[in-house]
């Protein structure tokens, strides 16, 4: 009797049953990518000047504030394209001072026009705006996958589409909520906290009369929901640079107000609780706006200092509104708003015919297999049979037990499979039969074929799993489904080439005598 032959009889039948179970029923547990059960092919457009606009923007209201915390007085600072802004009326006897704070503030990013009259108009460098363009770019490819994959979507391609430099493509397999799937993409969800000035006001003619009807400068008008007991929308005089943005949150939730209605709790981080615990502590008694997508949700009272993480934001939200736009928020807001250019629904009848040749290409490939091994290796070929079956099921159970997508590349990879197991058991074989030829017993060639071919299978098997590693790690989609079936398929190849295998020979060979022929 093989020393704890009994052992691993029973590792191999756990094995089995492990497998059998983690992936059946197949249709419950494997899932399938885009080309397999269908869902919805978007190619999406990054609408990269919002990113210069936004850029130019924020450097025009930081250079604002610098001046007026620096006490220099100007007639005005405004953009007046995408990549530029003006600052006008500049007192000549603080021209030097204005323009070494300039340099100092926006510099690095923008170069200074020679000014005339006390007018400066400062343009956005050409690399800067370059780079600006590609960062909107993949800040969306990284935020829409965020989203994509907080939605609940198994193995989602978002990469970059076609030449243009500003395309993305977008694949969610399954996916039947279309509409809802592109508004979770496409929302810009803007979050921004902002101190009110005056407000609210049934109408902005109204808000403005006390102001000469003009918006004062570094100041702006945002509409709102109705205020409990008031019809129609609100009107509230806000300031342009918010006390928050979403930039400082950590974390967005679910969650209900103090009368029991859904509303969005989010968390700050530490630089966020520092600015609003600083804003909140000078401006008691004020009202705070909590501003999304440029509309009012609520505007509280800062009734003292907040130096907690923890806020929220209450409106006339539904539940499911609540849970998109937390997922939203805790994802980021996208750098620039985005165009579809093309919407494709893709059916599973593809798919399911896909899925039909690939099992019935699987099991044909395997019975042509198995009939080469038994009349070539004789009884040692059904030894070979039971190895590769064990093998493709043990992988289907990895592929279940891991959330693992099956893609069409990914049957190819299944197919590849039989190949390498049955290329193990052509070596260890060749290997035997050489052994046999040496004048060896069968219990002896056994041994030393499996122990001098080892090192050999493990060789391949490891150069074929750094391969797929960086098939996986630099592929998308298909590429990824393929590497991913091929990682499994590898790992258990090798339990079952030489492990299972050994196993099954030293089971046969143990209820025979030592002088018995091996049928090989």
């Amino acid at each position: 009797m093989y020393k704890n032959l009994r052992w691993k009889v029973i590792t191999c039948v756990a094995a089995a049953v492990l497998a059998v179970f983690s992936f059946y029923p197949p249709k419950d547990k494997i899932k399938l990518g885009l080309d397999l059960q269908g869902g919805v092919h978007l190619v999406l457009r990054v609408n990269t000047d919002d990113a210069l606009e936004l850029e130019t923007d924020t450097t025009a209201e930081q250079l604002k504030a610098a001046l007026a915390d620096a006490g220099i007085t100007v007639g005005a600072i405004r953009t007046s394209s995408l990549t530029t802004f003006q600052a006008e009326g500049v007192p000549p006897a603080s021209d030097q001072q204005f323009r070494q704070l300039a340099q100092d503030q926006v510099g690095l990013s923008f170069d200074r026009e020679t000014g005339v009259g006390g007018a400066y108009t400062y343009r956005m460098k050409p690399n800067i705006a370059a780079d600006r363009r590609r960062e909107a770019v993949v800040q969306a490819i990284q935020t829409i996958e965020r989203r994509v994959n907080e939605y609940g979507v198994a193995e989602p391609i978002v990469a970059e589409y076609g030449n243009a430099g500003n395309q993305i493509v977008v694949q969610l397999p399954g996916v039947t909520d279309v509409p809802r799937a592109k508004e979770l993409i496409s929302s810009t969800a803007v979050l921004e906290l902002k101190l009110v000035e005056s407000g609210p006001m049934p109408d902005e003619v109204t808000l403005l009369q006390p102001f000469g009807g003009a918006v004062p400068e570094g100041q702006e008008v945002v509409q709102g929901s109705p205020s409990a007991g008031q019809v129609g929308n609100q009107f509230y005089l806000v300031g342009r640079v918010p006390v928050i943005t979403g930039n400082d949150l950590r974390n967005a939730k679910s969650t209900i107000d103090m009368i029991g209605q859904p509303a969005v709790g989010f968390t700050l981080n530490s630089e966020g609780v520092s600015k609003f615990s600083r804003v909140t502590s000078a401006n008691v008694g004020r009202y705070l706006a909590i501003i999304l997508d440029d509309r009012v949700q609520s505007s509280p009272v800062i009734e003292s200092a907040i130096t907690t993480a923890d806020a929220q934001i209450t409106g006339t939200f539904t539940q499911q509104e609540v849970a998109d736009l937390s997922l939203v928020l805790r994802s980021g807001a996208l750098p620039a708003s985005l165009t579809y250019l093309e919407e494709r629904s893709v059916g599973p009848t593809l798919g399911e015919a896909s899925v039909r040749a690939g099992v019935q290409a699987s099991i044909a490939g395997l019975i042509v297999v198995a009939l080469f091994m038994v009349t070539y290796y004789k009884l040692a070929g059904f030894n070979s049979v039971v190895t590769v079956s064990l093998n493709l099921m043990i992988l289907m159970g990895f592929m279940a037990y891991l959330g693992a997508v099956m893609t069409l590349p990914g049957i190819a990879g299944f197919i590849l499979t039989i190949g390498m197991g049955v290329d193990s058991n052509v070596l260890i074989f060749e290997r035997i039969r050489e052994e046999l030829a040496n004048g060896k017993g069968a219990r002896q060639a056994v041994a030393a074929g499996f122990d001098r071919v080892f090192v050999t299978i493990l060789d391949t098997h490891v150069a074929s799993l750094i391969a797929a590693a960086f098939l996986f790690q630099f592929g998308t989609g298909p590429i990824r489904g393929f590497a991913t079936t091929l990682f499994f398929g590898l790992v258990s190849n090798v339990f079952t080439a030489v492990f299972v295998s050994r196993t099954l020979f030293e089971i046969s060979l143990s209820r025979r005598p030592g002088t018995a022929r091996l049928s090989i």
